[in-house]
């Protein structure tokens, strides 16, 4: 059973996903055939990374109907002024007729924050979005896009890790009721740290998987990426065990 997160749209977005950040194309077909057969069926790409076609061709070669695969690519800030264009170039690289998720990368200039978003509502009354949001935005650019339009983002998708995190930023989302990506989670963590190594062994597993476990515990969405079968798989590999509240604030206070 594949564990979601609701939108406020009420799409089930899967937490765990499947990252391809500098997976070059040969690899990141082959990566994400790898992860739909091991179990994912959240997929982020962006247009920045340069594999939204390998990507599409893995999603369709990999048998899994497409309506179970939850896909998400970004626009970057410098395409914001021809956003549309952009977004069906995507698509005609994903080889797909939407995509369920369309995220702004990055923050534009302030003077393009609105219209930019206003091209991804668009684009999601269009139908070529399911849902769309952003990345690495502030809760008051947020703000300033939900004021202008009357409809906030779904989702930001924001760096997240023990040494990157505060509880006071995610309540500013929860009470939004905007979802949280976390990226960059085991890029950013210090693997060999004692207490980590000390909580893995407790459980049998790697300092990795309880990283990734952290996260889910706070109901924060993963997107870990690896282009190693075996690392995809562990990566995935998080429901047999559980974290103690205590282990969970040992964690919350690493640095």
């Amino acid at each position: 059973m594949t564990r979601t997160v609701e939108l406020a749209g009420g799409a089930a977005l899967p937490l765990i996903g499947f990252g391809t950040w500098e997976l070059r194309p040969k690899t990141a077909y082959e990566s994400v055939r790898a992860a739909l057969e091991i179990g994912y069926r959240h997929v982020d790409t962006a247009t920045l990374y340069r594999n939204e076609a390998d990507v599409g061709r893995a999603v369709k070669d990999s048998g899994v109907d497409r309506q179970q695969v939850f896909v998400t690519t970004k626009l970057r800030p410098q395409d914001a002024r021809h956003a549309r264009r952009t977004l069906e170039s995507s698509l005609r690289q994903l080889d797909t007729g939407y995509v369920d998720l369309w995220l702004i990368h990055w923050p534009t200039g302030r003077d393009d924050l609105v219209p930019t978003w206003q091209e991804l509502l668009s684009a999601k009354d269009a139908g070529l979005a399911r849902n769309v949001g952003v990345s690495n935005f502030s809760p008051a650019q947020i703000d300033l896009v939900t004021e202008a339009t009357g409809q906030q983002p779904a989702v930001n998708q924001i760096p997240w890790s023990p040494a990157q995190h505060g509880p006071a930023l995610l309540d500013e989302h929860r009470r939004r009721g905007i979802a949280v990506e976390g990226y960059s989670g085991l890029k950013n963590t210090d693997l060999r740290d004692p207490v980590l190594n000390e909580i893995a062994q407790r459980h049998g597993v790697t300092p990795a998987q309880i990283v990734l476990r952290w996260h889910l515990e706070h109901d924060i969405v993963i997107l870990p990426r690896s282009s190693r079968r075996e690392r995809i798989a562990s990566n995935f590999d998080l429901d047999g065990f559980t974290l103690t509240k205590e282990e969970v604030t040992t964690i919350d206070t690493l640095t």
